[in-house]
């Protein structure tokens, strides 16, 4: 199911969903995004009955599937000695997105780079702390992603802060955090310089990704551009002689039903959460009293 949002003033609103069919599973993830914060929901039903089945608190779920995108990519893109990243961004989702690649290429170092001087420092000693890797602080773009063999954008900026002379001869970027056309991380001319864009779902890097849409306009056929998953089902992995690789993310109900999926099955088989009870449709009298007033309200 493509993603589907409206806008307001400071706020945005999604819906994004799939169905496996095989396992007889639907799904559907639905938030706000507001000013004051977020509480999306992963809504899971029977594909046969309709029967609800979970909700599943999706906050903590999304940063997960986010990062897994991430690493997927990472896996499949980055240089096979990438040892350092730059992690743009110090939000809820940077701590995942570095233990993601970490997962996939072993981090000597890890440099952070945000707006805020105080939550770089504490996201760096998060970094050295939960995953034991060294990590270092810029409060400079350009500085963060020198020589940064991996890059990671996760942040909600509406204006690009990355230029294509930034990264590194080598790099690959994990563009993460624009998900909506309005927001903008990396300057369309970085597009020049890569060898490969993949992207999680190609319609909706049509129609939502501003940096995409910025310099391609209508014209997507292009040389490199394709899905992750037609990368992963082929086996291809990072050109030789790549300048620069970047993955755009925007987020795919799949990605998000298949750890659903998984979290459900873990639940069920040891015991957690909490059991819902089956809802039944209200019923509805269309009967009226003598002095004309419906029965019920």
């Amino acid at each position: 199911m493509a993603k589907t949002h409206v806008r307001w003033n400071g706020g945005t609103m999604h819906a994004i969903g799939a169905v496996f069919t095989d396992v007889g599973l639907l799904g559907v993830k639905t938030w706000a995004h507001t000013p004051k914060g977020a509480a999306p929901l992963e809504i899971l039903w029977d594909a046969e009955t309709g029967k609800l089945l979970a909700v599943i608190e999706a906050f903590a779920m999304g940063q997960l599937r986010t990062a897994g995108m991430a690493g997927l990519a990472t896996d499949y893109l980055a240089t096979s000695n990438a040892d350092a990243m730059a992690v743009c961004g110090t939000g809820r989702q940077a701590m995942s997105q570095v233990a993601a690649v970490h997962a996939v290429r072993p981090l000597r170092l890890a440099r952070v780079c945000g707006r805020d001087a105080e939550r770089r420092e504490t996201f760096a000693a998060r970094i050295r702390s939960e995953l034991g890797i060294a990590a270092e602080v810029c409060g400079d773009v350009r500085e963060a992603v020198a020589d940064a063999p991996i890059v990671t954008l996760i942040t909600r900026a509406k204006e690009p802060f990355l230029t294509h002379d930034m990264p590194a001869r080598g790099a690959h970027i994990n563009a993460m955090g624009a998900i909506t056309p309005e927001h903008r991380e990396f300057a369309p001319a970085l597009l020049q310089r890569c060898a490969v864009v993949a992207v999680d779902s190609v319609e909706q890097a049509k129609t939502l990704s501003g940096e995409l849409i910025a310099a391609w306009g209508g014209d997507f056929a292009r040389p490199g551009f394709a899905a992750l998953s037609e990368r992963v089902a082929s086996g291809a992995r990072r050109p030789e002689h790549a300048d620069l690789t970047l993955f755009k993310s925007l987020g795919v109900g799949i990605a998000d039903l298949a750890l659903a999926e998984a979290l459900y099955g873990l639940a069920r088989e040891r015991g957690l959460g909490l059991e819902l009870p089956t809802p039944t449709p209200a019923p509805i009298s269309f009967a009226q009293t003598a002095g004309g007033k419906d029965e019920q309200s």
